[in-house]
């Protein structure tokens, strides 16, 4: 029974390998946390702590590839359960790709760790490095930007901890969640002799923490603050004209202008009341949703001449969602267009990122528009754009206080997507406001506190309001950009060199 519950480890001295059973519990528990550590609807944020550090013990107690074949298997699993929880349709050779990426941080930390068996505290830095890169690349290249994967965005509402978004980005906090689980690994395997690279990581972690906290408590907005109001369609009409949409192709709704129009007019009508309204009740800007109102492309311009009359009567910035129907493919514009006090468009914008396979649309140019107004500088981005960071970095390089996201979701997304927005604030400096239909429409200050939230799905008329700070406040992200990403990046490839060379050197690390 000894010899089969303590066997030698390749890890180290004074490690030890457990037994065949323990191993499997190991990945069991991992991939049922990872179910837990996708940022969907039922995350567990100390499920992302936990599920690395497991799969991590599996992974390294079990021969190479069978070990990353089954954390992969644990991580189609993960990537299937977030895809249906998120109410996508499981698209599995997409799902297959997602998993199979995010198994390369394990495979990566199996077969460099323990050839840096000599240099213990360096190798627990392969992991969490590997995991940024896989983050940032698949941000960078992939048509997804970061909408699933990140650690960071797991550790939602942790206002301490998420202040070091704004001098590393996003990847710093990912960092520190991955380190955590080859720290814990160094504990296990090292038992009493890790307590220097415990210490390394405590104090890490510590400093992080306080200072999070110390920016919040010493340095809040202090700027005076404008009054936003976001607005979306009345829910009743809102899905009056979705059944009658729904069913019909673009080109199909393009074709029928007549019918459409009347199908359109109840809820343009009502968004331009209640902007009205709002306007009259002290909102300086209003906001409205991605596609909140809908036109036929001949139509566009009396609708903007309406939003302009009333921009100019009630001294109001307007934002206006629009989803402009055209008679050639692919029959659909997304466009936000800014209308100022005087009623002149300040800017028009097109989403620069449709959704991948559920958004036939042609994407805009990407230069995310700035216009100087009395309350702050005010850029805007459309729903998916906020999740490629280079977007709203690009908004924050250009001097936005404010930037707004008009946004639409489904009853399954809504709430996480607009989670994720609030990193964005964070690592820019900036104030942000989501508004978005058929989802959580939230406001942020530029260190990520919610000033005001509404749920699309718990009240019959959208309405929400919040007193927004009209300066923002630079960051170290904003300033240098990706810089801490390709750091890490130079990190893990001198630490595979260093583990390629221990190799070589050691016939007995490569068995």
């Amino acid at each position: 029974m000894t010899r089969l519950l303590h066997r030698p480890a390749t890890a180290g001295p004074g490690a030890t390998r457990p037994a065949p059973v323990l191993r499997y519990l190991c990945l069991a528990a991992g991939t049922l946390l990872l179910l837990f550590a996708q940022h969907g609807r039922w995350d567990i944020p100390l499920a992302a702590w936990l599920a690395p550090m497991l799969l991590i013990r599996f992974a390294r107690d079990a021969r190479p590839w069978p070990a990353a074949g089954l954390v992969w298997l644990g991580s189609v699993i993960a990537g299937q359960f977030w895809l249906w929880e998120s109410g996508i349709i499981p698209l599995f050779p997409m799902g297959l790709l997602i998993s199979t990426i995010f198994t390369l941080p394990y495979v990566a930390d199996r077969l460099t760790a323990p050839r840096l068996a000599g240099h213990p505290y360096l190798a627990t830095l392969v992991f969490p490095a590997a995991w940024v890169a896989v983050e940032y690349l698949t941000a960078l290249l992939s048509p997804t930007g970061d909408i699933s994967g990140s650690l960071a965005a797991t550790q939602y509402g942790d206002l301490p901890l998420l202040q070091l978004a704004s001098v590393t980005g996003a990847f710093g906090v990912t960092f520190l969640v991955a380190w955590f689980a080859s720290v814990a690994n160094l504990a296990w395997e090292r038992r009493g002799t890790a307590w220097r690279g415990i210490a390394a990581y405590a104090a890490v972690l510590a400093v992080v923490l306080a200072g999070g906290a110390v920016r919040m408590a010493v340095a809040p907005p202090t700027a005076p603050t404008v009054r936003i109001a976001g607005i979306a369609p009345t829910r009743a009409l809102n899905e009056a004209r979705s059944r009658t949409l729904d069913p019909m192709s673009p080109a199909s709704i393009a074709r029928d202008p007549a019918r459409t129009r009347a199908v359109f007019a109840p809820v343009n009508a009502d968004l331009l009341a209640r902007t009205d309204r709002e306007a009259r009740a002290g909102a300086r800007i209003v906001v409205w949703p991605e596609v909140g109102a809908q036109v036929h492309e001949n139509d566009r311009a009396a609708l903007l001449r309406a939003v302009g009359a009333i921009a100019r009567r009630d001294h109001v910035y307007v934002e206006a969602g629009l989803g402009v129907v055209t008679r050639r493919p692919p029959y659909l514009r997304n466009e936000a267009v800014l209308i100022d006090p005087a009623g002149t468009v300040r800017w028009t914008y097109q989403k620069a990122h449709p959704v991948p396979g559920m958004e036939p649309l042609t994407p805009g140019d990407g230069r995310v528009p700035v216009a100087r107004t009395p309350y702050g500088a005010v850029a805007n981005v459309i729903c998916f754009d906020a999740d490629f960071p280079a977007l709203p970095r690009q908004a924050a390089a250009k001097g936005a206080d404010i930037v707004f996201v008009p946004s639409s979701d489904w009853p399954e997304f809504g709430l996480v997507h607009t989670q994720k927005a609030e990193l964005r604030a964070i690592e820019n400096g900036v104030s942000l406001f989501r508004e978005d239909q058929k989802g959580l429409t939230a406001a942020y200050d530029p260190q990520g506190r919610t000033l005001a939230a509404t749920d699309y799905y718990r009240t019959p008329q959208q309405t929400t309001v919040a007193s927004v700070p009209v300066r923002g406040g630079r960051t170290v992200y904003a300033a240098v950009g990706d810089v801490f990403a390709w750091a890490d990046l130079a990190g893990l490839v001198l630490l595979i060199g260093l583990a390629a060379a221990a190799g070589r050197r050691s016939p007995g690390a490569r068995r």
